[in-house]
């Protein structure tokens, strides 16, 4: 009997379902982490991974809150995020997953192909307002951009800015889709995405970091070989008290399977 009972114990370790885990956060990393999740519970039966969006913010802000076990980020933590979670006794582990290109995309109609950095901190921090003064139509310019809570905000403020104020008649949109749509709709629009979400809907500038001296298109390519210059790390957090059920996943994630994923759906590898 005791060996019977050592079996059906052996046993239902082997079949029981894995614990559900919830992912929250960057709308940048949504469409990817999606797509690992769904390979994921293929290959593994009774996984049971949530996955949803919202921004870096709401994904930090659920982790710390506990109801988030991997919060999905497109900029560091903060040094405030990370105080408050140690002092809940919570240690962060932050794990670098693949890296993005952020491309600065137009309407398809607009004439203009191409913009330095200096052009785009002039066009966000309200500057510079018609098109024509660019090489464009006579038009106004309408500027889109992330909510306050998205990381791709933060990092877009931090590498094409220079930290300088978004301009106070900014259009917030939700959701990377949401900046798409206007985009596609708005004969004056600019916005800025990820590079997993261009379509043939907008049309993506080449950027210039040396004053216009070389523009350079937002691609795969340009971003793997570093000459594209808007590039960034998308991370996962998760709490080291955590890790032993959320570690499975991760390393699914930085495992060639998971990796060929990160490029197959338009992302950089981390290696």
């Amino acid at each position: 009997m005791k060996r019977i009972a050592i079996a059906l114990a052996a046993l239902a370790a082997v079949t029981a379902p894995a614990s559900a885990q919830k992912l929250k956060g960057s709308d940048t990393l949504l469409p990817l982490v999606q797509k690992e999740s769904e390979n994921y519970a293929k290959a593994r039966q009774g996984a049971d991974i949530t996955v949803t969006g919202g921004g870096s913010g709401v994904g930090i802000s659920a982790l710390m809150e506990g109801t988030a076990d991997i919060a999905m980020a497109s900029r560091k933590m903060k040094f405030d995020e990370k105080l408050k979670l140690q002092h809940a006794g919570k240690a962060p582990v932050e794990v670098t997953v693949a890296y993005d290109a952020l491309a600065v995309v137009v309407n398809p109609t607009n004439r203009v192909t191409e913009l330095t950095r200096e052009e785009l901190e002039g066009i966000f921090t309200g500057k510079i307002t018609n098109w024509k003064q660019l090489g464009g139509d006579d038009l106004k310019i309408v500027v889109y951009s992330r909510e306050t809570s998205s990381g791709t905000y933060e990092f877009f403020k931090e590498s094409v800015l220079k930290n300088k104020n978004y301009m106070a008649s900014i259009l917030s949109m939700p959701a990377t889709g949401a900046i798409i749509q206007s985009v596609s709709q708005t004969k004056g629009a600019i916005g800025y995405v990820g590079l997993a979400y261009l379509n043939k809907n907008v049309k993506a500038v080449h950027v210039s970091y040396d004053g216009g001296k070389s523009y350079v298109a937002p691609s795969f390519e340009n971003a793997r070989n570093k000459t594209y210059p808007i590039v960034r790390p998308l991370y996962f957090y998760y709490v080291k008290d955590r890790e032993k059920g959320v570690r499975p996943f991760v390393d699914y994630m930085l495992s060639s399977e998971g990796q060929g994923t990160v490029r197959q759906i338009g992302y950089i590898p981390v290696k």
